[in-house]
């Protein structure tokens, strides 16, 4: 998303229970040029979306009434594919995983930095397209040869399975339902290993080498993965939805 996208009023929608917060994000994104609603819950956002609309939605994961989760489910099941990035408090990645797999485009662990939010917010609506489901929504993806089959947590490369490691899987999953996206190492040990995993930077290193081994992907005219020298990873494969 450009500045002219800003310029034409991005609607989004904040959903949080806390006053402060809703307060302080509408404020930050108002002057970033989006215009901003809020809701206090899972029940309200439902109820203004069915109203209004938006382009994308900030919403909290734990709230009373209706919780992030719950309306998230809801939202997908209706078959609204409106951008979702959750605001979460949960360390374990798996928890998070769940989410990404019921149709979230992203999260963010609070406390978080606003700026980093307001990048996400332009990377997801950069991603994704008006009334498709996100690739977090699909069960099998592809890029090229390869073919991710995310509900059985396997890989094959023309046709061929591959034997990844269970966080090797996890994360080409990250890569590929984030394509075209510098993600760092400090993210991806984030969304993989959690937050409180007792490993460091050289385990992300590792994983993307067994992974380019596999796929027998060049890092120095990679099909799949590109390293960005001193930032992350990008995975630079055109991704499709496959189911």
């Amino acid at each position: 998303m450009d500045d002219q996208t800003v310029d034409k009023k991005i609607n989004i929608l904040i959903v949080d229970d806390e006053a402060l917060i809703r307060d302080n994000l509408a404020s930050l994104l108002e002057r970033s040029g989006f215009k901003v609603a809020v809701a206090v819950d899972g029940q309200d956002a439902l109820t203004k979306l069915s109203h209004t609309g938006a382009d994308l939605i900030v919403l909290d994961v734990i709230m009373p009434r209706m919780d992030g989760r719950e309306t998230l489910r809801q939202l997908r099941q209706n078959r609204n594919w409106v951008p979702v990035i959750l605001l979460t408090q949960v360390g374990d990645a798996a928890e998070r995983a769940m989410a990404l797999e019921e149709g979230a485009d992203d999260y963010l662990n609070k406390p978080f930095d606003t700026h980093e939010l307001i990048a996400r917010i332009k990377t997801v609506l950069r991603r994704t397209q008006a009334g498709q489901p996100p690739l977090t929504a699909s069960q099998r993806l592809g890029s090229g040869e390869l073919v991710l089959d995310r509900s059985a947590r396997r890989a094959f490369l023309s046709d061929k399975e591959l034997t990844f490691t269970p966080k090797a899987v996890t994360l080409l999953e990250y890569l590929m339902t984030h394509p075209d996206e510098l993600i760092t190492r400090e993210r991806l040990l984030d969304a993989v290993w959690g937050w409180d995993y007792p490993v460091g930077g050289r385990a992300v290193d590792t994983r993307i080498a067994e992974i380019r081994k596999l796929l027998a992907d060049d890092p120095s005219q990679p099909r799949y993965i590109e390293t960005v020298p001193g930032q992350g990873y990008r995975f630079v494969g055109e991704v499709v939805r496959l189911v």
